[in-house]
């Protein structure tokens, strides 16, 4: 299910969170990335009917969005970062809730409840009480709530944001599984999720787009720009007042940094091949970093 958006602005009085974004999400696994503060869930509120825009325009599968909010909400699923699951019910409950509020005829409802819990692998947690639940699990039955109706499309806000390294990759070859016959659209600021799943992807800064492409794409536009340097400790502050620092690591009393900048820093730098972290810094001018690694 193809999206386009045309142009789309939000303004809260003098802050503009989004700032004529355009953009035309094909299908498939599409990423899209930013810090936090981008404009990134101001835009997924807009795609699912619960925000309204400032000005632009955006249609999914050729509906217009703010003209018929009705029929796009029968088409989609929606995966806030929040979830206001019941804690006394168990997932099964949860889901058949859920599915009387899409209006899902009881029989079928039965039928596509027990699909998706198959297929995020809560079948035999089903009876569990949601409030059990570890942080993957919730997530994994946020996915089968989506699921619920059958929609062409799904909207992911932040999923893995908590999640153990584990329950992460479980999360995201999910989302990469059932993204094989619907569009998926994933908004998050963890550039390994986008790398490990995505075939497209935006990067949204300050409410405006800063890029869109594939991640190969991304990955060029750092290219030439990408460093490895070493600096003593009492030079980390001038390296880092004066380039973008991706990474760092101790190694002998010694810091090894990997940074990106238009020239040689301190002349001492050593090219290197640039990665889609790179490309990501390159275009949005931050980054969010899942861990600090040191190794002494």
């Amino acid at each position: 299910m193809e999206i386009v958006i045309e142009e789309l602005s939000k303004h809260y009085g003098s802050v503009r969170a989004l700032d004529g974004v355009s953009l035309r999400v094909p299908g498939g696994m599409f990423g899209l990335l930013g810090p936090n503060g981008a404009g990134k869930t101001t835009l997924m509120r807009i795609l699912v009917t619960l925000l309204a825009p400032t000005s632009g325009r955006v249609t999914i599968g050729g509906i217009d969005v703010m003209r018929d909010p009705a029929k796009v909400r029968e088409r989609l699923g929606y995966i806030p970062q929040e979830f206001g699951f019941y804690r006394s019910l168990n997932a099964y409950e949860m889901l058949d809730y859920i599915g009387t509020m899409k209006r899902i005829p009881p029989r079928e409802r039965k039928r596509q409840i027990e699909a998706v819990l198959e297929e995020v692998n809560l079948t035999a947690d089903a009876k569990r009480r949601v409030g059990t639940y570890s942080g993957g699990m919730k997530q994994r039955l946020g996915i089968a709530q989506a699921l619920l109706g059958d929609p062409d499309l799904l909207v992911v806000d932040e999923p893995t944001a908590g999640l153990d390294p584990e329950e992460r990759i479980r999360f995201r070859n999910l989302l990469v599984r059932i993204s094989g016959r619907r569009t998926v659209l994933l908004s998050t600021h963890i550039v390994a999720d986008v790398e490990a799943s995505c075939t497209g992807l935006a990067v949204l800064r300050q409410g405006r787009l800063a890029f869109a492409g594939t991640p190969e794409e991304l990955v060029e536009r750092a290219r030439g720009r990408v460093w490895q340097v070493e600096v003593e400790p009492g030079e980390w502050d001038e390296v880092a007042a004066r380039v973008q620092v991706v990474s760092s690591r101790t190694v002998g009393g010694r810091v090894q940094l990997r940074v990106v900048a238009d020239e040689n820093p301190l002349g001492r730098g050593v090219p290197v091949e640039p990665g889609l972290e790179d490309g990501y810094l390159a275009v949005s001018g931050s980054v969010q970093r899942e861990e600090w690694l040191v190794h002494v």
